[in-house]
């Protein structure tokens, strides 16, 4: 199968290409970081990648929490025109095959449990709460204390950043093209990816890499809130994977619909823990917990990866102490790149 990888030479994309190539696959890059003129937004260049591919796995974008509201025009532009101009194409080709870098942040809080009311789902936490050092979002009914748990892909979608917000707006453009054309889709909400290759210094990496960045300067890890945020952290090799069995099992799919994956290892971790095995791992000093805040973080959110398991027999293979371990004495990428990155 010829399939255009968007991205494919940043992070994810760039452990997508060979994941492919392994699997006797024809993998073409449309990535604007090997000629400036390949950017998923202009019309002919996405035009010229389409010819003779049979699919498209998506992971341009622009990722991150960002620095304020003034990325919203870049974030629309990178990740809602260039979307939409990319599956314009398809369209106009008859490419009908989709595998779309979706992303977690399209949940916008976790699940949760009330002992008295069930699941619940917490609205965003007000800056008052933050600022005194109170994290944890209580039971919006009845104001107790909320245990976490596992999202399921059947949960409402609740943006509550601009990223998250164009995430949430690919997936829409993707389930309108599929239903225009009679195109198949997935989307594989990606939890928290990591691994060799991540950007490092800028607003837009991913926590993992700003904790990386700081030990290989001789500095602590600086983590914030109380550390005992809840994620799921996936090797990159892990998700590369998932996009290779996705493709393959488009044609098992139903036409004119997306289907979305979450794509994370299934086991929870604190920041703190991360940032912790980082700091082992790399001999470098211990991390400091700082009560710092960022205002449109959620506190919790993992992922119930059962249904990629089930119906694509993905399973991820490389276990946190593992892939941590690697990461602390793995290189990083190039600073600054906004597309290709982590979820």
């Amino acid at each position: 199968m010829r399939v255009l990888v968007t991205g494919g030479a940043g992070f994810i994309g760039s452990h997508i290409v060979p994941a492919l190539t392994a699997r006797g696959h024809e993998p073409v890059v449309l990535d604007r970081a090997l000629r400036p003129g390949d950017d998923v937004r202009d019309p002919d260049a996405v035009a010229r990648a389409l010819r003779g591919v049979d699919a498209v796995c998506h992971q341009a974008a622009m990722v991150g929490l960002g620095t304020d509201f003034s990325d919203a025009p870049a974030y629309t532009s990178h990740n809602g025109l260039g979307t939409a101009v990319l599956l314009a194409a398809m369209a106009s080709a008859g490419v009908s095959g989709l595998v779309l870098a979706g992303s977690m942040v399209v949940y916008g809080e976790g699940r949760y449990e009330c002992p008295r009311h069930g699941s619940v789902r917490p609205g965003p936490r007000p800056y008052e709460e933050l600022a005194a050092g109170r994290f944890e979002p209580p039971c919006p009914l009845c104001g107790a204390p909320l245990a976490p748990g596992l999202v399921r892909e059947d949960a409402p979608a609740d943006p509550r950043n601009v990223y998250a917000t164009t995430k949430l707006a690919q997936e829409h453009l993707s389930a309108a093209w599929a239903r225009a054309t009679g195109g198949r889709a997935v989307s594989l909400r990606y939890h928290n990816v990591y691994g060799p290759g991540m950007p490092r210094d800028t607003p837009y990496a991913g926590v993992a890499s700003f904790f990386r960045s700081a030990l290989a300067r001789g500095e602590a890890p600086r983590v914030f809130e109380d550390g005992r945020q809840r994620r799921d952290f996936v090797h990159v090799r892990d998700v590369a994977a998932a996009n290779a069995v996705a493709l393959e099992a488009l044609r098992e799919r139903p036409p004119g619909a997306l289907t979305p994956y979450n794509t994370g290892s299934g086991t929870p971790h604190t920041v703190g823990e991360m940032a912790g095995a980082l700091a082992d791992a790399c001999g470098g000093p211990a991390p400091v917990v700082t009560g710092e805040y960022r205002l449109g973080d959620v506190r919790h959110i993992t992922a119930d990866s059962a249904r990629l398991r089930a119906e694509l027999g993905w399973r991820p293979e490389v276990g946190f102490a593992e892939g941590m371990a690697e990461f602390a004495r793995a290189g990083l990428g190039a600073a600054g790149a906004p597309s290709g990155g982590p979820s």
